[in-house]
């Protein structure tokens, strides 16, 4: 049986978060916690929504640490993400279950990226974050990339319908940042 086998719940309906096997191990129980986000794909409905809610609070203390360890950190998040995903999705028992939101973490972090390096986030972000500008910012990365996580266009759709395993829960998730990223460059070029 391949993922794609696998049955994937209807992301349309509310959906019960699936329980994590009771003979599982200490790893398994911390793969499976960062998996769900730690715990903000645990809502019935629009996990992945507030998966990244959860992503971009976690993402605004890692912002303040400057462009190059945000860098790593997210580099980091897409690797490792790969495992994650793909052990709790072996876990639930099933392929890219919607409470998976790790995937949404990593996507929304490398949308953020943008933001650290043109010096929004660099140096003291802790007294930026306050001015209007820092959380329209914000805001657009969060619409940007929920955007195309939702709508999945071309590559997006192919990576999540064609591509298996702990890849295929992250790489749909990935070019959906790198999309979003980069529509905020443009946006913000504009503006500015």
């Amino acid at each position: 049986m391949t993922d794609h086998d696998l049955i994937k719940p209807d992301i349309r309906k509310a959906n019960d978060c699936p329980p994590l096997p009771v003979n599982a191990t200490m790893l398994d129980r911390a793969v499976y916690w960062l998996g769900l986000g730690l715990g903000s794909g645990l809502p019935r409905r629009a996990p992945g929504t507030w998966g990244t809610v959860g992503g971009l609070i976690v993402a605004i203390p890692l912002l303040n640490l400057g462009f190059v360890p945000f860098l790593i950190i997210t580099l980091l998040s897409c690797i490792i993400g790969i495992w994650i995903c793909g052990r709790t999705s072996d876990l639930m028992g099933g392929h890219d279950d919607p409470h998976i939101v790790w995937d949404e973490w990593a996507g929304m972090w490398i949308t953020l990226l943008p933001l650290s390096y043109m010096g929004i986030a660099d140096g003291n972000f802790w007294q930026n974050i306050t001015q209007t500008s820092s959380i329209i910012a914000l805001i657009i990365a969060f619409i940007l990339f929920r955007f195309f996580d939702i709508i999945k266009p071309p590559p997006i759709g192919w990576a999540d319908k064609k591509v298996a395993g702990g890849l295929g829960i992250m790489l749909d998730d990935i070019i959906a940042g790198i999309m979003a990223a980069a529509v905020w460059v443009i946006i913000y070029n504009i503006i500015l």
